[in-house]
């Protein structure tokens, strides 16, 4: 007989086994019973931490930002424009870390107030840059709805860095397009080096917070 002992069952080693899961299934093909097959359990037992999938895709929201919370830290002398760049930085990067990682994350709610403190340091950022607390919430907001876009934008194309789905060759969508000649040669500036074109994007989110409130 095995004396071998497994780690205690919690809601953060499933949702660490869930996101595991997620790279290689995807949203759709994500579910407790698989979760619960990976972990060696009966799927009862899941339903004991969450009532149902929504339950799991918040915990796994959760640990997603606090993984990117570890790697991320805004400098609290710095420019609030700085600022804004290190947090969608950190989250663009997290997200594009896992297969349909935006989407999860998208919609769903923290599960304790782990990032209270990072919320905190962006807030105090920002409202001694000048800006007003609501100022600096709506800032927040566009910034991370920008991030958040992007990336399920981004993963539209290309599931994971390295894939790509079929039906993105830029090549062949011009041909396709031959008699628009704009819309044509669009296709690389829409479909390829989504880097730079997240970077152009949020610079023109955040040259627009400044007009909008300073």
């Amino acid at each position: 007989m095995s004396t071998e002992r497994r780690a205690p069952l919690d809601r953060r080693r499933v949702a660490d086994t869930a996101l595991r899961l997620l790279n290689e299934v995807g949203l759709e093909g994500l579910t407790l019973r698989g979760i619960a097959k990976e972990l060696d359990v009966k799927a009862p037992a899941l339903y004991w931490h969450f009532k149902d999938k929504q339950a799991l895709l918040d915990e796994m929201a959760t640990e997603m930002y606090r993984r990117m919370a570890a790697e991320t830290r805004l400098d609290p002398v710095g420019t609030w424009q700085d600022g804004l760049r290190t947090v969608s930085r950190g989250l663009r990067g997290t997200l594009l870390g896992y297969r349909d990682g935006a989407r999860v994350y998208s919609g769903s709610r923290f599960t304790g107030i782990e990032h209270a403190p990072e919320q905190e340091a962006y807030l105090r950022l920002m409202t001694a840059a000048g800006f007003t607390l609501a100022q600096a919430a709506q800032a927040g907001m566009a910034t991370n709805a920008y991030t958040v876009g992007s990336v399920i934008e981004q993963q539209g194309v290309e599931p994971l860095p390295g894939e790509r789905r079929e039906g993105y060759d830029v090549t062949e969508r011009a041909r396709v397009l031959a008699d628009f000649p704009l819309s044509a040669a669009a296709g690389r500036e829409l479909f390829t080096d989504y880097d730079h074109q997240f970077e152009e994007g949020l610079e023109m989110v955040i040259a627009g917070i400044g007009v909008r409130y300073l």
